[in-house]
């Protein structure tokens, strides 16, 4: 692996990063949405097993090629598994020639000044040494209303995650995710770009990340943080938007390229034909590639 390739693809790669971390939280409703119901499996591993199986199919996918997907965000669980004899990071990079990010985040806490925290994530630096073949991180938390303290404090939170994914050698995606459904959205943008600035100003040299925020009710708000010294790149959420509205709304921010879960998902099943499958993922993958370039 060559970071140093990786990192090239990362900053001046044309497409996006596809988010296939689904963790125990969301996967039922991932497999719920992807034809696959909840008595259709009777554990946690048979669960993770469909997950798996859905993962690699989308993997596997004609389209999903580094030339419209540069990068791709994994549960850590996804990284035992294997794709045709080939450890999950492995075969994307190996193969396929796409990034491959880690989920580290342990979910999120009850929400108090309107956000929520990050849980504690415990054995951080003995998951980061492990994570062959890895070139960076993804930890989320999210802004539910434009209170200030809370915002800074997530912030803070995420910073403090992301100079120890630096320290291990690895670039994090930091991820302060805005409710799209917020009362206060575009308030809570202005108030998250000035806390990220002040951050992303007290990194020491060598330091990069990444930034993974919601679509900003103002187009191009976030330009500033896609133009600093140590940001490679800016990615979007979908929030919860259908593909269709993520990627208008994507397509407004010329900084901006997308880091879709949902949006990417949206329409496929399990009962498909291989076709029919891979003719709906390409669909959503040219719209999203689309809204990225």
């Amino acid at each position: 692996m060559s970071k140093a390739e990786q990192r090239a693809q990362m900053i001046n790669g044309t497409g996006f990063i596809a988010a296939l971390d689904q963790s125990g939280g969301s996967t039922p409703k991932a497999l719920a949405l992807y034809g696959v119901e909840a008595s259709d499996y009777s554990s946690e591993e048979e669960m993770f097993g469909e997950i798996q199986k859905m993962r690699a199919r989308i993997i596997l996918a004609d389209d999903f090629t580094k030339d419209k997907v540069i990068g791709a965000i994994l549960f850590e669980r996804t990284l035992g598994e294997e794709i045709e004899g080939r450890k999950v990071a492995d075969y994307l990079w190996s193969v396929k020639g796409i990034v491959p990010f880690l989920k580290i985040d342990k979910g999120l806490e009850e929400q108090a000044n309107g956000v929520q925290m990050m849980k504690p994530i415990p054995g951080l630096a003995e998951t980061l040494a492990k994570a062959d073949g890895v070139f960076g991180t993804k930890e989320r938390s999210v802004i539910h209303e434009a209170n200030a303290d809370g915002i800074a404090a997530v912030v803070a939170q995420q910073f403090d995650v992301a100079r120890e994914v630096t320290d291990a050698g690895m670039v994090p995606i930091v991820e302060p995710e805005v409710n799209i459904h917020s009362a206060t959205k575009a308030e809570a943008e202005d108030i998250l770009k000035a806390e990220i600035l002040k951050n992303l100003d007290q990194l020491a040299e060598g330091q990069e990340v990444m930034l993974k925020l919601t679509i900003p009710t103002k187009a191009n708000l976030y330009d500033a943080l896609a133009d600093h010294p140590r940001v490679l790149r800016v990615v979007a959420l979908s929030g919860g938007y259908s593909t269709e509205e993520a990627c208008d709304l994507l397509g407004r921010n010329g900084k901006m390229i997308a880091s879709f879960s949902r949006a990417l998902t949206e329409g496929l099943s399990k009962q498909q034909s291989d076709a029919e499958f891979n003719a709906a993922l390409g669909a959503n993958i040219d719209k999203i590639y689309k809204a990225s370039v």
